[in-house]
């Protein structure tokens, strides 16, 4: 797990000292994703760098990592991430007569390109099971490759300029370059508000992001997108304990995969379903004895009041699992003042780079994070179950499931409507969220592949790939994105096992009928994982990762909104209608948490970021 950036530009040698020092300022943005080395690759018009998080072949494995052929650099490679088959990639090399001189993953990457994707790029990355993100600079055909990984659990960002492009795992690293520009237009405000995923909108006007499963094509003719993969229909025939021994098979390899590391390892333990088996199984394949770690609160489980998300707190179910498994386990337990605590808060924006924000989830994500670090460098998550198994509270309740928009937007869309009630009335006329959000939706459906089969007469099933599409690939992927930033930021890399391709594919395409045989959500799931787990944990309802109820944290969070209200030089100002704002703060709690907790927590991020940023504001 590593932070890249680089700079090609085809009309300019980058070999100069000014080149070089912008490229080294780029490099210097990375620290806190690669703590344990760094280096720079500089080459006529093409210019890497990479900062590193030693994982696997701690000595062997520094990169730009290049290869030779006749006595000159065919190929150079800046790599971020993991390659969970490369032991078998690099056997399949071997024997087609590759030499290898390192025991990395990253070595397997740069001679697979070199032997299967010389024709067409995609040949190659296909090859690749894991998360990864990663730029190839290719000297015979005078290309860049920008490539990420299926599912987008690596990011990876680009900028076009007259000459070439710059790019980056993440937006600082672009911005370090002085051909950048810091400025956010209307279209890259909509994306910031409307929570749904949009890799061609990364905010920043000029910027986007390397669509998941695609790689970026950059030559002296201009850019061009290359598809390698995609959710496609299976016409998925085998019953049910067919399928579910089959998932289970899935997950079995899967975990064994990602177990792989030569540094400490541990995994994220909530209590719920999902992380629970992940923690069981690897468990059961692990030479040693598996840390596991979990988020509280305090006073949260003595304290803990149901609502309409969570029914039951997490510790009970963490610790009880614990004792099944066997773990050796450690809470996390966070406060109020720690979870405000202004250099915290700064940190999880700086992660974030974007003004985007999920309060004090990604508050605590970072301190648990930072405090997991402290004793492994490896954790693996839950993370995507949900998504994959269908175990959202919206993909079951009808109000959702027929809403004619995102389900996660549909019916009481509680974090866009408490943004929207704090903005000026004549900016939301011209952003016009509703209207943007209905057309990335439709675009969304227009890519959900057909259903074929028994099953594509039934029209609850139709509706239901859908969703499972949307979620997929428009949700999930702010997920990811949250989770690799909090990470990162401490130098932590999080392996997430149910993003492995093979089963979301396979998953994706089975029934909806077979994913709840009996009955309730997640059914594959719990099938497949139930010998494994304490029957408490089977049976217990979805809870989403916690989110603190202590009522200190939301009045600290009216009294930071209050005082932006009293700033005339606030950087947001222009952007709210102040006497609704303070009408907001003063009315009774409407049934959010305090509220307004969401929308407080996104006019303070974006004031923050547009300050930190020193953004202009081109609306």
């Amino acid at each position: 797990m590593c932070g890249i950036c680089g700079w090609v530009d085809f009309e300019r040698d980058l070999t100069t000292p000014d080149a070089q020092r912008e490229l080294a300022g780029m490099t210097a943005t990375m620290a806190c994703r690669g703590p344990d080395d760094d280096g720079t690759w500089v080459e006529g018009p093409v210019a890497l760098g990479h900062r590193r998080l030693a994982i696997i072949d701690i000595q062997g494995g520094r990169q730009p990592m290049t290869l030779e052929e006749e006595g000159r650099t065919s190929l150079a490679l800046v790599y971020s991430g993991e390659t969970y088959n490369f032991r078998e990639l690099r056997e399949r090399l071997a024997g087609a007569g590759c030499r290898f001189q390192t025991s990395s993953d990253t070595e397997v990457v740069l001679q697979a390109h070199r032997e299967w994707g010389r024709r067409d790029p995609r040949d190659a990355v296909r090859e690749l099971n894991g998360m990864f993100a990663y730029a190839l600079w290719d000297s015979a055909n005078h290309e860049l490759l920008l490539v990420r990984d299926r599912l987008g659990i690596k990011p990876l960002y680009y900028y076009p300029t007259e000459q070439g492009v710059l790019f980056g795992s993440e937006p600082k690293a672009i911005l370090a370059n002085s051909l950048a520009e810091r400025a956010v237009d209307a279209d890259g405000l909509r994306r910031a508000l409307g929570f749904v995923a949009d890799p061609h909108n990364a905010v920043f006007r000029g910027m986007r992001e390397v669509p998941p499963g695609y790689i970026i094509r950059v030559t002296r003719d201009g850019i061009q997108e290359l598809r390698y993969w995609q959710l496609t229909d299976t016409a998925h025939t085998a019953d049910v304990p067919t399928t579910v021994r089959h998932v289970r098979e899935l997950l079995d390899d899967t975990i064994q995969r990602q177990l792989i590391s030569d540094v400490p390892l541990c995994t994220l333990l909530s209590g719920g379903l999902d992380s629970s088996a992940m923690t069981a199984l690897a468990a059961r394949f692990s030479t040693e004895r598996i840390r596991s770690f979990a988020v509280d609160f305090v006073g949260y489980t003595d304290n803990f009041k149901p609502d309409a998300m969570r029914a039951t707190p997490d510790g009970p179910y963490v610790h009880e699992v614990a004792e099944f498994v066997g773990t050796d386990h450690t809470d996390i337990t966070l406060s109020s003042n720690e979870l405000m605590d202004p250099d915290v808060r700064a940190a999880a924006r700086h992660a974030r780079d974007l003004p985007i924000t999920m309060g004090d989830i990604d508050s605590s994500l970072y301190l648990l994070f930072r405090a997991i670090r402290q004793r492994s460098t490896v954790a693996l998550s839950g993370e995507s179950a949900d998504e994959v198994f269908g175990g959202y509270q919206m993909f079951h309740d009808p109000i959702y499931v027929k809403a004619d928009t995102f389900p996660w937007l549909g019916g009481n869309a509680l974090r866009l409507e408490s943004t929207q009630r704090l903005l000026d009335r004549g900016l939301l006329g011209k952003l016009d969220l509703p209207g943007y959000i209905d057309d990335q939706y439709r675009r969304a459906l227009a890519e959900v592949p057909e259903l074929t089969g028994p099953a594509a007469a039934d029209p609850h099933e139709r509706r239901m790939r859908e969703i499972s599409y949307l979620f997929l690939t428009r949700f999930l992927p702010m997920l990811l994105d949250r989770k690799d930033r909090m990470s990162m930021a401490v130098g932590l890399e999080v392996r997430v096992p149910f993003c492995d391709h093979r089963l979301v594919e396979y998953v994706f395409g089975t029934p909806w009928a077979h994913k709840t045989f009996d009955g309730r959500e997640k059914s594959l799931l719990r099938a497949a994982t139930a010998d494994v787990l304490p029957q408490s944990v089977v049976q217990r309802v979805k809870s989403p990762y916690p989110s603190t109820q202590d009522p200190t944290y939301d009045q600290m969070l009216r009294d930071g909104f209050t005082a932006l209200l009293t700033n005339r030089d606030s950087a947001v100002a222009p952007l709210l209608d102040v006497d609704r704002a303070r009408a907001e703060l003063d009315a009774p709690d409407t049934g959010a948490v305090f509220g307004n907790r969401w929308g407080l927590e996104q006019i303070l991020t974006l004031e923050a970021f547009l300050t930190d940023y020193h953004v202009s504001l081109a609306i």
